[in-house]
């Protein structure tokens, strides 16, 4: 299941960017690129709030913010939910949950 909310992400941000070269049908380019920079600013403003879970992240920092970029709680969540069954740290970073 997360794998088709993190496609149906994808898929939000390739319409947005498709629609600014080529004319999509319907009037559909507008509203989807509204949405794109709409969820892009709320996945922004996710970083702040999740930042502990964001550390937690396997991979490097950096990997980890951009993952929080795209997908948001898709990313983070998993991580923090490793964290809380385990209560360790440590055990949370190897886990490749919603990878």
């Amino acid at each position: 299941m997360t794998a088709l909310f993190k496609g149906s992400c994808l898929a939000i941000y390739l319409l947005a960017l498709v629609g600014i070269f080529i004319d999509l049908p319907a009037g559909v380019a507008a509203p989807v690129q509204y949405g794109a920079v709409i969820l892009l600013g709320a996945h922004v403003l996710e970083i702040f709030v999740a930042f502990k879970s964001i550390r937690l992240y396997r991979g490097s920092l950096v990997v980890s913010i951009v993952l929080t970029v795209l997908f948001g709680f898709l990313h983070w969540m998993p991580l923090a939910r490793a964290k809380r069954r385990t209560g360790s740290p440590k055990a949370a970073r190897g886990s490749r949950l919603g990878a």
